[in-house]
């Protein structure tokens, strides 16, 4: 019996392999969670305030959720671009900017729970 060091085998290489930077990966995650932030944040400020809710009222039939989905949509294009062009050929701890994304769709998504935003309507 031979082994592959006695058969002059040698282990099969990766070629041209190189490990690439993290950085628009974590900008990519990390975007979401603000732009799941800013959904949140923007139902409760529309529940909260008279005037906020006015003014997200962008298409009559849909109501202030126009504005709503539209602003959270641009904030998370917005942060997506600012955040790529920061993280753009880095390395970052992408750990961290998901600790931070899960905690800021968490935040969101509490936002968008009635029984939470319901709590900053004004009394009638």
């Amino acid at each position: 019996m031979t082994s592959n060091a006695d058969a002059g085998a040698t282990e099969p290489e990766l070629g041209d392999y190189t490990d690439k930077p993290e950085g628009p990966i974590a900008a990519a995650v990390l975007a979401a969670g603000i732009g799941s932030f800013a959904l949140g944040l923007l139902t409760t400020l529309a529940e909260a305030n008279e005037r906020v809710k006015e003014f997200l009222n962008f298409y009559d039939p849909v109501g202030p959720l126009s504005g709503k989905t539209i602003g959270a949509v641009a904030v998370w294009l917005a942060a997506w671009i600012v955040l790529h062009l920061l993280y753009r050929g880095k390395e970052v701890e992408s750990r961290k900017e998901l600790a931070i994304s899960l905690i800021l769709i968490g935040l969101g998504l509490l936002g968008t729970l009635p029984l939470f935003f319901q709590a900053f309507a004004p009394p009638e």
